[in-house]
């Protein structure tokens, strides 16, 4: 069985958290689309093109330990916005989703671009103060350097990149099932998006 679970949203909104949890939930594979991005945004920093670094990606190279720092995050908006760089990395993430057993893909243009024909369309946000509080948190347990008030600036930024990008900006798809975390723990998250794609899976 192909059963596409697509989850959208800005930075820090928890939807890569959702998506652990539901492909955990339901025994399906997963894929954080952003360590894409994270990805080619690092080897852009090494001095790679993007574009090559896009057309050379390996499953190897999406290791989160190594993709998580702010200096990869800023990278990797940057060449997300790249139209070439997104074509380039299309076939991996659609070939994914279809994969047989399920799979939950989680990123900025899931629902709209990469599988608007996925059965069930999340779309996750929260306010960007309480999203940046989280990403500050994490990246200090991580031992980086940084303030809230720095972190909340590059939540901003980040946005009006991913929102204002002329190739596929980041946007709820029409038929996505909005929820804003903003005030909701993960366990009420999930308790509802459980609930909403066991009613739709077939049998």
């Amino acid at each position: 069985m192909a059963y596409t679970v697509a989850i959208d949203g800005p930075a820090a909104s928890g939807k890569g958290t959702l998506a652990r949890a539901l492909a955990a939930h339901f025994g399906f594979a997963h894929l954080d689309t952003g360590l894409l991005y994270r990805a080619v945004g690092a080897r852009m920093l090494d001095g790679i093109e993007p574009l090559a670094a896009a057309r050379a990606l390996r499953a190897d190279d999406l290791d989160p330990a190594l993709l998580r720092t702010q200096a990869v995050a800023e990278a990797a908006s940057k060449v997300a916005a790249r139209p070439e760089v997104r074509q380039a990395l299309l076939d991996f993430q659609r070939a994914f989703a279809r994969r047989s057993g399920g799979a939950v893909l989680d990123g900025r243009d899931i629902g709209t671009v990469i599988c608007p024909e996925a059965e069930t369309k999340l779309f996750i946000t929260a306010s960007a103060e309480v999203r940046a509080r989280r990403r500050f948190l994490e990246l200090i347990a991580a031992g980086q350097a940084v303030t809230e008030a720095e972190v909340l600036a590059d939540v901003r930024q980040r946005d009006d990149r991913d929102m204002n990008r002329a190739d596929a900006p980041l946007r709820a798809a029409d038929d996505a099932v909005r929820m804003d975390t903003t005030e909701m723990g993960i366990d009420a998250v999930l308790e509802q998006a459980v609930a909403l794609i066991a009613a739709r899976i077939p049998g």
